[in-house]
């Protein structure tokens, strides 16, 4: 019984000695493993060299006389991206519905410019006749003293005046209305009146709708 028990407890100790034995491929003679690869180093494009590659001078068309939704259209089509229209007409509405708009000027003129360049569209709506001179401009901020605003769109008169002015908008057709879209209101005279200094008083401005008589 004694010898037989020694016999089975060999091969368990065989065993564990094979089991702690060197790892394969740690040993002194174990063969050395290939090295990883190295990054191959990439060059990454500057802002500046983006922008200065994007940038390119293309061949602006004329767009005059088309309307707006085409005139885009037709300027994102020779690469120019950054679009942007106002009233041709001075009274500071908004281009809404794009369709319902034509071009009468535009910013830049037409000929080679680079594609960075805003392009600025000189608008009116459909019905509408474009102003003698293709665009009447955007009014100028008011200085010291108060500017002309006769025949001006209330919405351009509020604009130009500092945002800290007080302003008190009247119906002087006999009507009584409200002014709620002030570009559709015309300026028939303001208080203090135009060129008086302008020092912190409110101003009251008289107006009727565009169409009518003040």
């Amino acid at each position: 019984m004694h010898i037989s028990r020694t016999s089975a407890a060999v091969p368990l100790l065989l065993a564990a000695l094979t089991a702690c034995g060197p790892t394969a491929g740690t040993g002194a003679d174990a063969k050395p493993t290939a090295s990883a690869p190295q990054a191959t180093a990439t060059t990454v494009a500057t802002p500046t060299q983006e922008a200065s590659a994007a940038a390119s001078p293309a061949t602006l068309p004329d767009m005059v006389g088309k309307g707006l939704q085409s005139a885009q259209d037709e300027a994102q089509a020779a690469g120019f991206y950054l679009l942007t229209s106002h009233d041709a007409l001075g009274r500071g509405r908004n281009q809404v519905l794009d369709r319902g708009w034509k071009v009468c000027s535009q910013t830049p003129a037409p000929g080679e410019h680079s594609t960075e360049s805003e392009i600025d569209f000189g608008t009116v709506k459909l019905e509408e006749e474009c102003p003698a001179g293709g665009d009447e401009g955007a009014p100028e901020k008011a200085g010291s003293t108060m500017p002309d605003f006769v025949g001006k769109a209330v919405k351009v008169a509020r604009q130009a005046l500092d945002s800290s002015t007080s302003i008190t908008v009247k119906d002087v057709s006999g009507q009584d209305r409200m002014v709620l879209v002030e570009s559709n209101w015309q300026v028939c005279s303001t208080d203090p009146a135009a060129g008086a200094k302008l020092d912190g008083r409110p101003v009251t401005i008289k107006a009727v709708k565009f169409g009518e008589s003040c």
